[in-house]
């Protein structure tokens, strides 16, 4: 594990309750799963993207301190830069191939770190779960870590791509099984994309469900 200061871990915690009551406030927000999390070593925690709230729903619902992929373009408001860095964003140049971002990854994979990924590539438009694109498949096969389906709904209805300011909604998140190493390596290429989609679409639907309860 990397080592953080103890101010660091420490504001993080209280920003994490903080985040976490909030959530309860504003979004009665809901997550199932959480067991299915490893306790310890790296994790590729592959999540459904419906709004900018995103890293902050899904890492609720966590323990252990939660990486995240983001824009690189997200970095260059000094303030904003701050706090996405504090929480320990990965810059991700999408015009340049995302090659700095993808080793930094492997690098925090690696050391027994969970990182959050958006396999769909960016939001949805509609609130569904797309098409996943193939791109954590070199992620997958060079970290060797399991693979954690995750699903969000209800954060599409709080901020639509479409829309300059969020609002009220209810967001469940649901955690499936983890996608072990030995099992991700008798698939190809085609079938780990299907089976990854699969099961984040199915744990879409457990969400979905919990927010219409």
């Amino acid at each position: 594990m990397s080592e953080r200061s103890f101010s660091k871990r420490t504001t993080y915690a209280v920003l994490q309750v903080l985040a976490q009551g909030l959530g309860i406030l504003v979004f009665s927000i809901r997550c199932l799963g959480r067991e299915h999390i490893p306790i310890e070593g790296g994790v590729l925690v592959c999540s459904n993207h419906q709004s900018f709230f995103d890293p902050m729903l899904v890492g609720m619902g966590f323990r252990r301190r939660l990486n995240y992929l983001a824009r690189k373009t997200l970095f260059r408001f000094f303030a904003f830069r701050w706090l996405i860095e504090f929480l320990d964003a990965i810059p991700i140049d999408r015009e340049g191939g995302g090659l700095g971002g993808l080793k930094e990854t492997l690098k925090r994979l690696k050391r027994g770190e969970l990182v959050l990924i958006f396999p769909e590539g960016t939001r949805t438009r509609d609130g569904e779960v797309a098409a996943l694109k193939p791109g954590f498949v070199a992620l997958a096969r060079r970290s060797k870590t399991p693979l954690l389906p995750v699903a969000v709904d209800g954060a599409y209805e709080a901020w639509p791509r479409e829309a300059k300011f969020p609002r009220r909604s209810r967001v469940s998140v649901s955690i499936g099984p983890p996608m072990m190493p030995e099992y991700v390596r008798t698939l190809t290429d085609e079938q780990l994309v299907a089976e990854l989609e699969r099961r984040i679409r199915h744990c879409h639907a457990v969400a979905r469900r919990m927010c219409r309860r």
